[in-house]
C-alpha cells in the first residue's frame, strides 16, 4: 500500500481507469472488471464526471453511475474512489456554484456519502482561481469531499494553487495526474519537481500510452485493430518506441511479466509516483496490469529503461 501525498488514504499502487466503463466496457463487463480489480488486491478506482459524454447516446456520469451500481451491489471494503470536475456537459468549467453542483452529482451517481479523492480536471482559465481553490476547501469543510487534487494543471499554476490554499486557510491538494509514461517523460521537467516539493503524489493517466506500452502496437499502420485507440497507441511505433518496447520485453521477461507490467514497474519506481493508473476493457486484462502493481526493477532496469527513454526539454 502506499500513501498518496499528505492525505489519509493508503492505496494499492494502481488505480484503476474508469474511462471505459460505458464506453468499450458495458455495465456486466465493467463490474467483471471491478471484480477482478479488488479480488487481485486493487482498491483504488479514478473516474470523471464526463465519462464517457463523447459516446452517442451518453450523457456523461456514465462512468460514475456504473461504479456507483457496483459499489452498492458488491459494497467493497476500504475501496477508494476518485473522480473530476470540469468536463461534464451540464458542469463545465470551475466557478464556485459550478463545482459545488458537480460534486453534489458526482456523489449521488456513485452513492457515496463523501468522494475521498476531487480532482480539478484541467485548468479553467475564466475562473479566477481564488475562487477555484474556496470552493473546492469548502466541499472538503462541509464533507462532501475527504481530499482534493490537480490534473492537467502546470507546475505554476499548481504551486499557486497550493500558495492561495494556504492564505485562504483551506485543503490544500494531496495529488496531481498528469500524462506521464515511458514515452511521454516530459513531466519530469516540472510536475515531478512540483509534487515533490509540494508533497503530493503522482498519479500517471496514459501509464501505457493509450496501449503503446503493452507492445500490441509495433508499426504505425493501425489497418484492421478494432480499438479505438490504435490510431493513438501507434503514433510512438518510432524507432526509439520501438526499442524501448524491446526493452521493456527483455527486463520483463526476466522477471515473468509481459511488457505492459514492466511499464508500469518503471513508473512506480520514479519519484513522488503513488499509484500509475491504467484501464482495462476485458477482465483477462487485468493480471497483467496488477503484475505491474508488484514487479520490482532493480536499479540497474530502470537505469536502462531511463537510457532507451531519455528525452531532452527541446523535444517537446
Amino acid at each position: 500500500m502506499t500513501r498518496i501525498g499528505n492525505s489519509d488514504l493508503d492505496v494499492f499502487p494502481l488505480s484503476l481507469g474508469g474511462n471505459v466503463f460505458g464506453w468499450t466496457a458495458d455495465r456486466d463487463t465493467s463490474f467483471a472488471i471491478l471484480d477482478a480489480f479488488v479480488a487481485g488486491g486493487g482498491d483504488f478506482i479514478d473516474t470523471a464526471d464526463s465519462y464517457s459524454a463523447w459516446v452517442p447516446g451518453n450523457t456523461g456520469g456514465d462512468s460514475e453511475r456504473i461504479i456507483g451500481a457496483w459499489l452498492a451491489d458488491r459494497r467493497p471494503a476500504g475501496v477508494t474512489v476518485a473522480t473530476k470536475v470540469s468536463q461534464h456537459p451540464d458542469f463545465k468549467g470551475l466557478a464556485a456554484a459550478n463545482v459545488r453542483a458537480a460534486a453534489e452529482a458526482s456523489r449521488e451517481r456513485l452513492g457515496v456519502e463523501s468522494i475521498d479523492l476531487y480532482y480539478a480536471h484541467f485548468d479553467d482559465a475564466e475562473t479566477p482561481l481564488e475562487e477555484t481553490v474556496a470552493a473546492f476547501g469548502a466541499l472538503v469543510a462541509d464533507g462532501i469531499v475527504r481530499h482534493t487534487a490537480v490534473s492537467n494543471y502546470s507546475a505554476d499554476r499548481i504551486r499557486e494553487w497550493v500558495r492561495i490554499a494556504r492564505e485562504l486557510g483551506v485543503a490544500e491538494p494531496v495529488a496531481v495526474q498528469p500524462h506521464y509514461n515511458l514515452v511521454h517523460r516530459e513531466t519530469e521537467n516540472d510536475i515531478i519537481p512540483a509534487a515533490e516539493e509540494l508533497g503530493l503524489g503522482v498519479v500517471p493517466y496514459f501509464s501505457l500510452a493509450k496501449g503503446f506500452l503493452t507492445g500490441k502496437y509495433r508499426s504505425t499502420d493501425t489497418e484492421g485493430q478494432s480499438s479505438p485507440r490504435a490510431a493513438g497507441a501507434a503514433q510512438y511505433a518510432t524507432p526509439q518506441g520501438l526499442q524501448i518496447i524491446d526493452t521493456l520485453e527483455r527486463i520483463g521477461s526476466a522477471h515473468g511479466v509481459s511488457i505492459a507490467a514492466t511499464a508500469i514497474a518503471w513508473l512506480r519506481a520514479k519519484p513522488a509516483v503513488v499509484a500509475p493508473l491504467a484501464s482495462a476493457s476485458r477482465p483477462d486484462q487485468l493480471p497483467d496490469l496488477l503484475a505491474g502493481a508488484s514487479t520490482q526493477l532493480t536499479a540497474d532496469e530502470v537505469a536502462e529503461l531511463d537510457a532507451v527513454s531519455e528525452w531532452t526539454p527541446a523535444d517537446m
